[in-house]
């Protein structure tokens, strides 16, 4: 069964948030509404534009947005959420939310989701096998996280390693396969 809820795209800074446009064209074709949240540092990779175009709604990255200072209230977005999907998830962000850091709105969105929550880590092999981001992963695990683990393979460093983004047809796939029965 597909999942068809409400989903708040999570996109932080890593060379395969390209990926991310992918996830969303292919949630939104199984009926579901995304918000995307952005971190600081995802602007560097993707275009805000790009997924405004997609989803139809503007993509927010800050509490206060605009010239006019209009507020992007986290405990709504977090209410409005029945998955919040961080994909992908760089080892800052995980970093972030593993210690309760909330310096960007998608980190207040995560402290205040009362949703199902699935990460999709993504970063090079040596950052994946550091000891921190084991202790990280680790508390999110035990958090309730939903984990998809990332994908041995080429990774933009020019390594073979793990860290790669799973491909978009799998990280749906999973949503599906997780999601799909509960929140359709």
């Amino acid at each position: 069964m597909q999942f068809t809820g409400r989903v708040v795209l999570g996109i932080t800074g890593s060379i395969s948030a390209y990926k991310s446009l992918f996830v969303a064209r292919e949630l939104l074709k199984q009926g579901c509404e995304i918000q995307v949240v952005f971190t600081q540092a995802a602007a560097q990779f993707v275009t805000p534009l790009s997924f405004s175009a997609l989803t139809g709604k503007p993509v927010l990255s800050s509490m206060v947005q605009g010239d006019n200072q209009t507020w992007n209230n986290h405990i709504e977005l977090a209410s409005w959420c029945q998955l919040l999907l961080i994909a992908p998830m760089t080892a800052n962000t995980l970093a972030n939310l593993a210690n309760g850091q909330c310096t960007e709105l998608l980190h207040a969105v995560y402290l205040s989701a009362k949703s199902d929550v699935m990460a999709c880590p993504a970063m090079d092999h040596d950052m994946w096998h550091h000891n921190s981001v084991k202790r990280n992963l680790s508390t999110l695990i035990q958090d309730g996280v939903h984990i998809m683990m990332p994908e041995h393979g080429p990774l933009a460093s020019g390594l073979v390693g793990d860290g790669r983004l799973p491909e978009p047809s799998q990280i749906v796939a999973a949503i599906n396969l997780r999601f799909g029965t509960r929140l359709a």
